[in-house]
């Protein structure tokens, strides 16, 4: 009996089919109250004390990416979004991640350099209807949210979505 025609075979591409579905449904729930179409404003101010708008992106793609010291899935993923930062516009937003001194701390000790908008109160974060970080989207040149998920996400994967974006 070949393989194609094996009863393990059809049980794997089966369960793998669910596997699919589990996860693009998870993915829709969370994402379900996103904003979607024009990218809601986004001003704060920087780890310098200086002032960051998205505005200021206007022309080329640029991440936009909520996350938290506290948050082990954050903490897996900024090294990726530091790395995303060196050669794409970027902004983080530290939400509800204590002071700008603590946001500094905490780059300092885990080697990160990448833009950071402090979000104290979470203000900015309700703002966007952020339920959950890491929330990460992809605004296109003309100020649209191409992508929205909120999750760990790959490099590649979001290398490539601001990719498309442009």
């Amino acid at each position: 009996m070949s393989a194609k025609n094996s009863p393990r075979y059809w049980r794997w591409v089966r369960d793998a089919l669910i596997l699919l579905a589990v996860f693009l449904a998870i993915q829709w729930w969370q994402t379900r109250d996103m904003p979607r179409g024009e990218a809601p404003a986004l001003v704060g101010v920087g780890l310098d004390g200086q002032p960051m708008a998205l505005s200021a992106y206007r022309g080329s793609p640029v991440l936009v990416h909520f996350w938290a010291t506290w948050c082990p899935v954050c903490r897996l993923e900024n090294g990726s979004i530091a790395s995303i930062a060196a050669d794409h516009a970027v902004i983080s937003v530290a939400s509800t991640s204590g002071t700008a001194a603590e946001v500094r701390a905490f780059l300092a000790e885990n080697e990160l350099q990448m833009p950071v908008m402090m979000d104290e109160s979470g203000e900015l974060a309700r703002h966007w209807n952020v339920q959950g970080v890491p929330a990460t989207f992809v605004i296109d040149s003309a100020g649209l949210i191409d992508y929205a998920t909120v999750g760990y996400s790959s490099e590649i994967g979001l290398r490539l979505r601001l990719a498309l974006a442009d």
